[in-house]
């Protein structure tokens, strides 16, 4: 059974994913931890309890918090219809996933979620949805020019539009690549500025999410978008104190996605 059956069957899968952050530049900062995210098809997930949708639950997903404006999201609708206007819509055999962390007791942060759309075992396109902690969101459309399948060797660009740390600047562009299995995933992201920028990366496992799996990650990591949330504010006082330069927030860009 391809990875797009399984999902369209509504299987939920949980990705315990080794996130590694490196800046490059004169002030360099780099820190690795694990966050714990869940793949699924919305409109066809059968998740475990103690997930739910659209209601509370230890962790649960929301239609909100995803697709559209922050917090008025219109989930996988808004995804179908702009991977349509890219030249890909709906079909037989097509399966529009969701990679992301869930609310935990129903707090909410994500720094980047990840719509994907999967034919059979193969990766088709990409909306990386970026929300910053200033309360605001933009979305990346990443889809090959030719409209093929994404392979780990696929680069992707996008022109860095958006306002993420206040300890970057926004300027130059996002190189995304990509390595989708049945069994795991990688999602590697540089932002290249010159002799600056900073390297991303997000692997791990994928399985079966169970109810015993998701008790277990809770007490290991517990807080969930809590602890994510924490570390940011870690890291950024720590950036604070090497001296690094503070930019305020400027307004989000007037288009809700660019590619």
């Amino acid at each position: 059974m391809t990875l797009a059956e399984r999902l369209a069957k509504g299987e939920v899968l949980a990705l315990s994913a080794e996130i590694t952050h490196a800046r490059r530049g004169t002030l360099r900062h780099s820190f690795r931890s694990r966050a714990d995210h869940v793949l699924l098809a919305p409109e066809t997930a059968r998740p475990p309890r103690g997930l739910s949708l659209d209601r509370f639950n230890l962790l649960a997903l929301h239609r909100r918090d995803h697709g559209g404006a922050r917090g008025a999201g219109q989930g996988a609708d808004w995804a179908w219809e702009k991977f349509a206007q890219a030249g890909l819509p709906r079909g037989p055999g097509r399966v529009l996933a969701l990679l992301t962390q869930p609310r935990f007791l129903g707090y909410w942060f994500n720094p980047v979620s990840f719509w994907m759309l999967i034919e059979g075992d193969a990766l088709r396109a990409v909306i990386a949805e970026v929300n910053n902690t200033f309360g605001q969101r933009h979305s990346y459309l990443l889809v090959r020019p030719d409209l093929a399948p994404i392979t780990p060797d696929t680069r992707l660009s996008a022109r860095k539009v958006f306002h993420v740390s206040p300890f970057q600047d926004i300027s130059g562009d996002y190189r995304f690549r990509f390595a989708l299995r049945p069994d795991g995933l990688s999602i590697r992201i540089s932002q290249i500025d010159g002799e600056a920028g900073v390297d991303t990366a997000m692997t791990g496992a994928l399985a079966p999410l169970t109810t015993r799996a998701i008790l277990g990650g809770a007490l290991r990591r517990p807080g969930g978008a809590l602890r994510v949330i924490s570390q940011i504010y870690w890291h950024a006082l720590r950036l604070k104190l090497k001296g690094a330069a503070y930019r305020p927030c400027p307004p989000a860009p007037h288009e809700e996605i660019s590619r």
